[in-house]
């Protein structure tokens, strides 16, 4: 190419060849540049595409896609919109459940269209197979308990628990959280725990915990031989101490404080769960998000705190001496091969606090209820305490001989379970009962509409009869079909299951040896669900000294 150069006298040709070279150089710098522009123009154009596409595919043409294929199986329900983007089906249940739980129902127990009134509604308008949406994944509510039992026992790997809001798991991330190889890991180092055999070796760390709860009860009761007691916070504690003796080696006033902290964790967690998560939004330092956080660490520096003082004790001793849980989760930790950290050993615990406090301390609450209002089963169970454990304290022996009790409990157990819904996530496509459910599919389980299905219970399926279960849980259904679902089923089965059906005999068995109660006329029945099932109101009972 040649350069020339505009003078006054005309046009010149450049022939200096350092001069060419720089606008040679200059100009391939702009052919340079002008490229790079380019590509990044059309780099930019193509990610905004990418994004726009990815958005449409996220919030409309996935949803879509799925709501057809659930369609085509004969799956009713709500339809896919927009709306559902921002809350939808999730805001509807919570707004329904607030308004029916802001009244009182009547003291009975036909609870399900009170404590779920949202997929009561469902159930009654599309049937026991039915669709809603949680922003954009659609959720099949399964109210069949004979398709929900082969959800619950499948061991292919095409169920999970379902992707959450990654607030909630500030609550736990224990065994109950994890999947695949990490869960049949941990589940199988923690087992031998809740073994029959290490649990009997617990039974005097029950007992002695209802010792102290009884003995405070009698010091309250008033020169009338009576008093009232709202047992509902009574059993929080007795649950939380009974937690802290045989899981930890300490006392509940030790570990109040985590209990305390746990108990409004779970308020915020809740609260999380039902809003609106959009990716980040965890990281931004809202007030609440600040709370969380906070929580979160003081509970695991008091239970790193515990975890190094048994460290310190085993480095005296040479050895573990309470083989409570966690003295075995620390020697599985030291095994070798072993990728059990401190940190996971903090979640576990984490889920034995809240996990194993909850389901034993309103189980027993609505014993108290339940008994309450049915004084003839009351005077039943009172009377085989007393003619198999007399006035002493109840032994392993003797609970294992409380046929009444256990028919009490398990009845109790399938009107107010502690969990009333249990939810799984497909992962793969896969196929319930005929019908072909596509990956990405949220699938929740009543527990509660199984408990009380007619079909399965009987006519009088809302009415409390424990004679029901003089035969045992299988014979306990019509025809002997499985409805009966409290801790969970298949491999993933509550393994507190024996620890606190052993910790709810105990206690009710020396409470009926020396009170005999009924319901205060401030009860409200009113049970809702906070994670677990409870009395909204309390549970205020008078107790009478025998």
């Amino acid at each position: 190419m040649c350069y020339k150069f505009l003078t006054d006298s005309g046009v010149i040709p450049i022939k200096n060849s350092k001069i060419l070279h720089f606008l040679e150089t200059k100009e391939k710098k702009m052919e340079n540049c002008t490229t790079l522009i380019t590509t990044l123009l059309i780099s930019s154009a193509s990610l905004v595409l990418y994004g726009l596409m990815r958005v449409v595919y996220v919030v409309w043409w996935r949803p879509k896609s799925l709501e057809k294929q659930l369609r085509q199986q004969g799956i009713q329900g709500t339809s896919f919109n927009l709306l559902q983007f921002h809350g939808g089906d999730m805001r509807k249940m919570v707004k329904v459940s607030k308004e029916t739980w802001s009244k009182p129902m009547s003291l009975n127990h036909h609870i399900a269209p009170y404590v779920l009134p949202s997929f009561h509604q469902m159930v009654q308008k599309y049937g026991k197979v039915s669709l809603s949406w949680i922003q954009t994944r659609p959720r099949v509510l399964l109210a069949d308990p004979e398709l929900s039992r082969l959800i619950l026992s499948d061991k292919s790997c095409h169920f999970i628990k379902p992707p959450v809001n990654p607030l909630v798991d500030l609550l736990q991330k224990g065994v109950s959280t994890l999947e695949e190889e990490k869960w049949a890991k941990r589940r199988k180092l923690i087992t031998p725990a809740f073994h029959l055999e290490n649990l009997k070796g617990m039974v005097p760390a029950f007992s002695s915990c209802c010792v102290d709860l009884i003995n405070k009860w009698k010091k309250s009761i008033t020169s009338l031989g009576t008093c009232e007691i709202d047992v509902a916070p009574e059993f929080q504690n007795l649950a939380g101490d009974v937690i802290a003796r045989t899981a930890f080696g300490s006392c509940f006033e030790e570990g109040k404080m985590i209990f305390e902290l746990q108990k409004e964790q779970l308020v915020l967690v809740l609260e999380a769960f039902q809003s609106i998560y959009f990716p980040g939004l965890r990281f931004i330092p809202t007030e609440k998000n600040r709370r969380r956080y906070n929580i979160d660490k003081v509970i695991r520096e008091t239970l790193h705190d515990m975890i190094r003082k048994k460290e310190q004790a085993m480095q005296v001793n040479g050895e573990f001496g309470n083989n409570d849980l966690l003295d075995l989760l620390l020697q599985c930790k030291e095994q070798s091969g072993n990728d059990l950290t401190i940190e996971d050993i903090i979640e576990e615990c984490k889920l034995f606090y809240f996990a194993g406090k909850e389901t034993t301390a309103n189980w027993l609450t609505w014993t108290m209820i339940v008994l309450s209002m049915h004084t003839n089963w009351q005077e039943k169970a009172r009377e085989e305490v007393l003619r198999t454990c007399g006035n002493k304290v109840p032994n392993v022996e003797n609970l294992n001989s409380l046929k009444i009790v256990s028919m009490i409990l398990n009845e109790v157990l399938r009107l107010y379970p502690p969990v009333t819904v249990q939810q799984r996530h497909t992962i793969k496509k896969t196929n319930i009962g005929g019908m072909s459910i596509p990956s990405g599919v949220d699938i929740w389980l009543p527990t509660l509409f199984f408990h009380h299905d007619p079909e399965y219970w009987g006519d009088d399926a809302g009415e409390f009869k424990p004679e029901r279960f003089a035969q045992g849980v299988s014979k306990a259904t019509k025809d002997q079909q499985n409805a009966f679902y409290p801790f969970g089923w298949g491999p993933r089965f509550c393994l507190g299951q024996n620890f606190a059906t052993i910790e709810a005999k105990m206690a009710l068995a020396m409470i009926l040896q020396t009170f005999s109660f009924e319901l205060s006329p401030s009860y409200t029945h009113s049970p809702f669900t906070l994670i677990t099932l409870q009395p909204q109101h309390g549970a205020p009972i008078i107790l009478h000294q025998l």
